[in-house]
């Protein structure tokens, strides 16, 4: 039973959902982050922290929890489906898959570089790290 958070890179979430049907990818960004940034193709959005009030969502375990019971998601035999969770560069999401632990999450990973990954000396996203830069597959609307 994990105790923390698990860090993975973009390419090996990518093959956790891939090799497991349970396997949940839950993106936490903003919802306008997901629609107009993009996001992992099949991902879930379940924002960590939204507008218009910009403050953690105070509902996010159990819109988490209602994401796992809708599908393949939870038991009573401590056998609860993977939770992958992505956002922009990893922190965000890090900060949420800690609560989900604390609230009983037993296998909750962060996806370590995000969707865009860190800042390059211009400024720019998605050149240095991220779900993007390694070619993943990604939606936007």
């Amino acid at each position: 039973m994990a105790s923390e958070v698990q860090s993975v890179t973009p390419a090996e979430a990518y093959r956790l959902v891939e090799k497991d049907q349970r396997v949940v990818l839950i993106d936490v960004r903003s919802s306008m982050e997901f629609l107009f940034v993009g996001h992992p193709r099949g991902s879930v959005h379940v924002p960590w922290i939204d507008e218009p009030d910009w403050i953690v969502n105070p509902d996010f375990v159990t819109e988490v929890r209602k994401v796992m019971l809708g599908g393949v998601g939870m038991d009573d035999h401590g056998s609860d489906a993977p939770v992958v969770l992505i956002c922009r560069s990893g922190k965000r999401s890090l900060e949420a898959g800690k609560l989900l632990i604390v609230r009983g999450f037993i296998e909750v990973y962060n996806v370590s570089e995000g969707f865009e990954g860190e800042l390059d000396d211009s400024h720019h996203r998605s050149t240095r790290g991220g779900w993007r830069f390694h070619g993943l597959p990604w939606e936007q609307c």
